[in-house]
């Protein structure tokens, strides 16, 4: 089993306008815990394309600048796909509790994208706290996972 995200490291995060009031009450309810974030926008609330603030988030994440991403969207399809453009990303789409676990521990994701437009913000944190608590297994997972990057 591998750790779990280097504390050490602060929290990329990001979304487009549709997921901006979840990020900013994201943002104050994780720094009130005590992580540190690298906010990567969108900074107001107003029309905006998602992959301008999903690919900052990724990249961060890529260089191991931040332990992990969290990104937000109304579907959260768009940073997901977006994020996933990236070689050394792997972003999962979490709409449930048990997904974002699964994502953490079958897949080895490092960025979790969430759908603001139909969870509630009290369950996008429960996924959260689930995704940063959760260790990848490894194992048959690691031989899968150790497929998926194009050569």
């Amino acid at each position: 089993m591998s750790a779990i995200f280097d504390p050490s490291k602060p929290i990329a995060i990001g979304s487009d306008h549709a997921g901006y009031e979840y990020k900013m009450a994201i943002v104050k309810w994780l720094t009130e815990k005590g992580y540190r974030l690298q906010d990567k926008g969108v900074d107001e609330n107003k029309s905006v394309d998602y992959p301008d603030y999903a690919h900052p988030v990724a990249a961060s994440v890529e260089k191991g600048e931040t332990a992990f991403g969290i990104l937000l969207c109304g579907s959260a399809n768009g940073v997901c796909i977006t994020a996933n453009k990236h070689q050394g990303i792997r972003a999962g789409l979490a709409f449930e509790t048990e997904v974002a676990r699964l994502i953490r521990q079958h897949n080895d994701a490092n960025v979790i994208c969430i759908p603001a437009r139909f969870v509630s913000l009290e369950y996008a944190k429960q996924m959260i706290e689930i995704f940063m608590s959760t260790a990848f297994e490894g194992g048959r997972h690691q031989t899968r996972v150790n497929k998926i990057a194009c050569a």
